[in-house]
């Protein structure tokens, strides 16, 4: 249940994040901003967006974070349980094979020469 809960809230931070850096202008556009190019327009003022967007950002990047280690800690824990149940390591089984590996390579039979003139087709000689 709360690994559910984790993560649906590392998927929505996550759209966050994305969405939040999208609408965050580039450092370009300081330039036209401090001499009033596009203060009217905006929500926070000249100077506000920025410093709001960017700290939200931050916020939901540490949001982020924090669950994307939640989630490696759960991970963590299932692996473990997976190894107490009592099943053996892969690594140490040993598979018998049945025939050694010489035996499936093809080999061509040897055919029986040909006794009769008969059974070889012959070519008319040139002269």
């Amino acid at each position: 249940m709360l690994e559910t809960v984790v993560i649906v809230v590392h998927l929505l931070v996550a759209i966050g994040v994305v969405a939040l850096v999208l609408l965050q202008q580039g450092k370009g556009a300081d330039a036209g901003a401090s001499f009033g190019a596009g203060a009217s327009a905006t929500v926070f003022g000249s100077q506000g967006s920025a410093t709001f967007l960017s700290r939200f950002t931050g916020i939901l990047a540490a949001i982020f974070f924090i669950t994307s280690l939640g989630l490696a800690f759960f991970a963590k824990e299932k692996s473990d349980m997976l190894t107490q149940a009592g099943l053996p390591d892969p690594a140490v089984l040993e598979v018998q094979q049945e025939k050694p590996a010489v035996e499936d390579v093809p080999v061509l039979e040897e055919q029986a020469p040909a006794v009769e003139a008969a059974d070889v087709p012959s070519s008319p000689e040139q002269k």
